[in-house]
Order: structure tokens, then C-alpha cells, then sequence
């Protein structure tokens, strides 16, 4: 069965910057847990950050600048959070990633707006683009639909293999 790299805040888990979690009480999610599929990952731990930690948001990214609102520069810690999310994810088995949307780092479509500016950016967090761009699809929380109508298609092909 296909393996699901998932945000650890989506699964309860307080990691977030301000200690707190983002649960998902859905069915298909109770369903992959109680299966051993998920693989939870919080990219701004691996990354070395704490828990809390200061708020902090792309700058810019080219080249990549991520900045927290005392204005630390943590692109670093962002960056192996990254690398080390998608190690995980390849030595797991994810085939797919449920990631946190909105989060500088686990955004899939858009993140919280550059530079404080308090409007949502378009473009994907840096551990989703990375994990996009090794070729493993990520899907954020208001994506449960299609992310459950993939994992039908790839159970089917592993299955029929």
C-alpha cells in the first residue's frame, strides 16, 4: 500500500510555530492512520527550529530568504527542513503528501503573504515544492477528495502489479 507523507500538526501533533496543532478530523484520515500509512513529518523541526518559534515567512525567493517577524534570517533551518522531509518521504515509501496549507513551508498552492504583508502568496512552501519537485504530489486539507481518489488509483495499479 502507498504511504502518505503528512504535516505532523494535521495529525495533532503541537508543533506548530505557536505550540498548537491544525487536526483533521476526517474519515479517510482515520482510515490511513488505523492502516500504518502515514508518515508524519513537521519540515521546521527537521529543520532544527523549536517549538514555539518566532512566526516566519518567505521574503523572497530567489534567491530564497526566509525571515521571522524579530527578523532572523531562517532560510537555512527552512531549507534542510526540506532536503530532510523529502529523505523521509523517499525512504518511507510516500507516494503522496498531505501537507499544511498556508505554511511557509508546507504550502502546496499558496502561503502566507511575503514580507508581512498579511495577503496569501501564490507559490508552494519550500518542503512542498521540494517534495513536488522529486516528484511526489502534495495536496493540503481542503484537498481530501482528490488526495483519497489518487490513493484509489495508485492502491489499484500497486495491486494489479
Amino acid at each position: 500500500m502507498n504511504k502518505i507523507l503528512i504535516s505532523a500538526c494535521l495529525m495533532g501533533d503541537n508543533v506548530r510555530y505557536d505550540g498548537r496543532s491544525n487536526p483533521i478530523n476526517h474519515s479517510l484520515i482515520e482510515k490511513l492512520d488505523a492502516e500504518g500509512r502515514l508518515v508524519k513529518v513537521c519540515p521546521e523541526l527537521l529543520g532544527g527550529l523549536s517549538v514555539p518559534r518566532a512566526y516566519a515567512e518567505i521574503k523572497q525567493r530567489i534567491p530564497m530568504q526566509v525571515i521571522t517577524v524579530d527578523g532572523d534570517d531562517v532560510t537555512p533551518q527552512f531549507l534542510l527542513g526540506a532536503e530532510l522531509a523529502v529523505e523521509e518521504a523517499k525512504r518511507q515509501g510516500c507516494t503522496v503528501a498531505l501537507l499544511k496549507s498556508g505554511s511557509p513551508a508546507c504550502g502546496s498552492r499558496n502561503i502566507s503573504g511575503a514580507a508581512f504583508s498579511g495577503k496569501p502568496s501564490d507559490g508552494a512552501g519550500i518542503a512542498a515544492q521540494e517534495l513536488i519537485q522529486s516528484g511526489i504530489p502534495v495536496y493540503d486539507e481542503t484537498q481530501l477528495d482528490e488526495l483519497a481518489e489518487i490513493l484509489n488509483q495508485l492502491d489499484f495499479v500497486a495491486e494489479s502489479a
